[in-house]
């Protein structure tokens, strides 16, 4: 890896606090750009070029049949690694500064309903033991706190604190935040941690979640598991953690939280990520619009 390359991913490591996943993402994609540059124009660096070569590489992604959303991805590390060389002083203008990203189609989240968390919650049998409390409460826990799945695996004893029934969850670049547990939470953590300790060699990990060998959970497992429940009760297409995330959010708006609360609750730096929760709760009020305006009884 060149120097700057290299200079780069360590700002992203060290100073953006980036994920170890979300800088590999990046390096790989500047590392594909660099292959590209090499093959197609022989140049030894991508330090300086113009944004005829930018665009040659995504014609090619392009004629690969990979999606358009993919595409704006790997245009993305690459406008962020330029922007870090116009930091460093290593250019004095990006080539991709007037490059407009392409179209892609809109994708429609549908949460679940309230009625299909309940069934899901109160109506379908969990499996005896450790397994059967800790699968309930994991989804209990993505829909009243709204985390992340990435959030819920990382997760330690000490994230809860149960004299102010709160919990500490490390978000992206390892932002903080704080949120409340309700009471019907706190009374299954409690149940859950007998059963977790219980297990054997149980003292080795600070971990909240884990298998039932005491392995730490990783991320198709805890896709599964919500995926393998609200199959039985849900006709869906998508049934996702970040779909529990969805209708943490929704149901919320649905409710009367405000907007600013929600983005708290979820982690956001801005409101405009909270925004695209709000499609689900405008149908609702819609709805109750149409049936409680006196205009609409005529």
């Amino acid at each position: 890896m060149q120097s700057n390359q290299q200079a780069f991913k360590d700002y992203l490591q060290m100073q953006k606090n980036y994920s170890l996943h979300t800088v590999k993402a990046y390096v790989k994609d500047i590392e594909e750009f660099d292959s590209f540059n090499k093959i197609h124009f022989e140049q030894d660096s991508i330090d300086i070029v113009g944004y005829p070569q930018i665009r040659s590489w995504i014609v090619s992604l392009v004629d690969s049949n990979i999606s358009a959303s993919s595409v704006n991805r790997k245009i993305s590390s690459l406008k962020s690694y330029y922007k870090f060389l116009l930091r460093i002083k290593q250019i004095e203008q990006s080539p991709l500064l007037k490059h407009k990203a392409l179209k892609t189609p809109k994708k429609i989240q549908i949460p679940f309903s309230e009625k299909e968390v309940d069934l899901v919650l109160n109506q379908i049998i969990y499996p005896d033991g450790f397994e059967g409390i800790r699968d309930k409460l994991i989804i209990d826990m993505f829909y009243t706190t709204g985390i992340r799945r990435a959030e819920l695996i990382n997760l330690k004893l000490s994230s809860i604190d149960l004299k102010s029934n709160t919990l500490k969850v490390i978000g992206k670049r390892n932002k903080e935040r704080i949120l409340p547990l309700l009471p019907i939470i706190i009374s299954q953590i409690k149940m859950y941690i007998i059963q977790r300790n219980a297990i054997q060699d149980i003292k080795k990990t600070e971990q909240l979640f884990m298998t039932q060998k005491g392995v730490k959970l990783n991320d198709s497992l805890v896709y599964r598991l919500i995926n393998t429940y609200f199959s039985t009760i849900s006709e869906k297409v998508k049934k996702s953690p970040h779909i529990l995330r969805h209708t943490f959010a929704t149901h919320l708006l649905n409710n009367g939280a405000d907007l600013n609360s929600v983005k708290e609750l979820l982690g956001h730096s801005s409101l405009a990520s909270t925004q695209v929760y709000t499609h689900s709760s405008l149908s609702e009020l819609k709805k109750v619009y149409s049936e409680a305006h006196p205009r609409n009884q005529k």
